[in-house]
């Protein structure tokens, strides 16, 4: 298919989206990978890359929007370098997920989805990430952190920010 449209991804990523379509009974199955794999790429879910992704699965910019607005993954503008997802969720409230997030708000200087002033860090409140039993937990990128405290908050976000300056 990528010969077929204009890709605004690189040869590799069209390539893989025109298999990964052909792995499901229904392109629209495809959604999801080709958007989380979308993001990676590019950073966000532009408008480019949601039209793009809606000719390839076959479904209207519409659909794919409204995939979009259920996931907290997913996102539509520029996030920092590690995206800092706190579960707010009875489970993580009861064990202090609401602390943690003002917590994250105050060390970070940003509110809620907002990105830190040099694009490292971005911050969002969110409803569920499936760790009720670990509470309070967060979701940074694709990495879980469970059992948190601000203090311990504190030193996951300065292993980040190290990470970040030795590359």
């Amino acid at each position: 298919m990528s010969t077929e449209i204009k890709t605004i991804f690189s040869p590799a990523l069209a390539a893989r989206f025109d298999r990964l379509v052909t792995l499901y009974p229904l392109r629209r199955s495809a959604l999801i990978p080709m958007l989380l794999y979308a993001q990676d790429e590019v950073g966000y879910l532009s408008g480019q890359v949601i039209s793009e992704v809606a000719v390839r699965v076959q479904i209207t910019e519409l659909d794919v929007r409204n995939v979009i607005s259920y996931y907290s993954l997913l996102h539509t503008a520029p996030a920092g370098k590690y995206h800092v997802q706190v579960c707010t969720n009875i489970s993580c409230m009861l064990r202090g997920g609401n602390e943690l997030f003002a917590h994250c708000k105050e060390r970070l200087g940003i509110g809620n989805k907002e990105t830190t002033p040099d694009k490292l860090f971005s911050l969002e409140e969110v409803e569920c990430i499936g760790a009720c039993s670990w509470a309070p937990a967060v979701q940074i990128n694709y990495d879980f952190h469970e059992n948190l405290t601000p203090e311990s908050m504190d030193k996951v976000l300065d292993g980040y920010r190290s990470k970040a300056a030795s590359r």
